[in-house]
């Protein structure tokens, strides 16, 4: 059976490349980075010399990169870390209604903590209001995180415009830029954000490596204990292999983005004009300020989990959202804040695509779908 992989949102194989350069550190280059011998001053090198190629793709310092084992670790470390340190100032942050659990969870252990958390919300296409988000900030607001791509609809959001907002107000900026690290530039200077949050497995990486971009200058508190590694703020062996591999998919996605944009968008219009063409469905997010690689759609009438089942039984894996929501019967908080009623988000599909997707196997995928959800339909109408 021909599989067709459509869910890269949720994580991606590792690029040949990225396994070519990781492979030495699991049996030759296997020393600690922080053991003085030339083993692990093996190790430290690579280590360094992966920190210098993020730094050069974000434009800043190598110090400002830290390495972290997950993006939602250093979501973590970026929310409760630099609320904590910045206390004195107030204890107010903002966020928006459409953030990764890894933000939200964080946003309520500190609202339990004592801080103030404003949600803004989003319109129907997923996007903030920016005089909204300008009016919501306060002398005390210590701390704006706003993502920079949604992870379920795709909607990418004006970062350069809420980063200047926020340096015209001196509160401190922090996006989640896993999503679009593939896709869009991830400059520090022409964004203006002052931390921001990137990880491997989005990017045709390893699991297990994730960065934190921390501009100079800012208090930040750890929120894990042990070690002093990563300037005293991720103890912690280091994973070498996922840190050198996940330099190499980054160095990769963004040479070539470019043109892999081009491609992707053509697949993903083919594939939401295909899917549009079925009754009673709807695309969820901006049409065009979105991911090039994301379709997200709802199919009124259809269960969105039962949809996903008999997709892959024909070798076509998506999701039916994010994919930190399986296992949950709770409508994804993304599709009920753009205003889905709570059936209409059950009945939703998000088919990312990725290096390896072809136009033959969107056309696939659409006549499929088409098949199914006809099939379903009649045996409803037949009950």
């Amino acid at each position: 059976m021909h599989e067709i992989y459509l869910d890269h949102a949720a994580t991606t194989y590792v690029h040949h490349e990225v396994l070519e350069v990781m492979l030495p550190y699991f049996s030759e280059i296997y020393g600690n980075a922080e053991s003085l011998h030339q083993q692990g001053k093996k190790s430290l090198i690579a280590i360094d010399q992966s920190r210098s190629t993020i730094a050069k793709i974000l434009n800043c310092r190598a110090s400002e990169i830290i390495f972290t084992g997950t993006a939602t670790e250093a979501n973590n470390m970026a929310i409760l870390g630099v609320a904590r340190a910045n206390k004195e100032k107030g204890k107010h942050i903002i966020s928006s209604n459409i953030e990764h659990s890894s933000i939200k969870e964080c946003c309520k252990r500190l609202e339990i903590e004592g801080w103030e958390v404003t949600y803004i919300p989003v319109n129907k296409e997923g996007i903030i209001d920016l005089k909204e988000l300008e009016a919501a900030i306060r002398s005390e607001t210590t701390l704006v995180s706003i993502m920079h791509a949604n992870n379920e609809i795709g909607t990418i959001q004006d970062v350069q415009a809420i980063g200047k907002i926020c340096k015209d107000k001196e509160v401190l900026f922090h996006t989640d830029a896993c999503q679009s690290a593939c896709s869009k530039s991830l400059d520090i200077e022409e964004l203006n954000v002052d931390l921001m949050t990137i990880n491997s497995s989005k990017i045709y990486g390893p699991k297990g490596a994730g960065a934190l971009y921390i501009k100079r200058g800012i208090k930040i508190e750890k929120v894990l204990y042990g070690g002093s590694h990563e300037r005293d703020l991720r103890p912690g062996t280091h994973n070498t292999a996922a840190i050198v591999g996940f330099a190499k998919a980054l160095e990769i996605a963004q040479a070539h983005k470019e043109e892999e944009n081009k491609r992707l968008i053509n697949l993903r219009d083919k594939l939401i004009e295909g899917i549009l063409q079925i009754d009673n469905t709807q695309l969820n997010g901006h049409r065009t300020q979105r991911l090039p690689n994301n379709v997200n759609v709802s199919i009124s009438g259809i269960n969105g989990q039962n949809l996903l089942l008999q997709l892959d039984e024909a070798g076509i894996y998506v999701s039916t959202g994010s994919a930190c929501k399986v296992g949950s019967v709770k409508p994804s908080n993304v599709l009920a804040a753009i205003g889905l009623s709570r059936d209409l988000a059950q009945s939703t599909l998000r088919l990312t695509m990725g290096l390896k997707t072809t136009e033959k196997d969107i056309d696939y995928t659409i006549k499929t779908l088409s098949q199914i959800i006809n099939t379903i339909r009649k045996n409803k109408f037949k009950r």
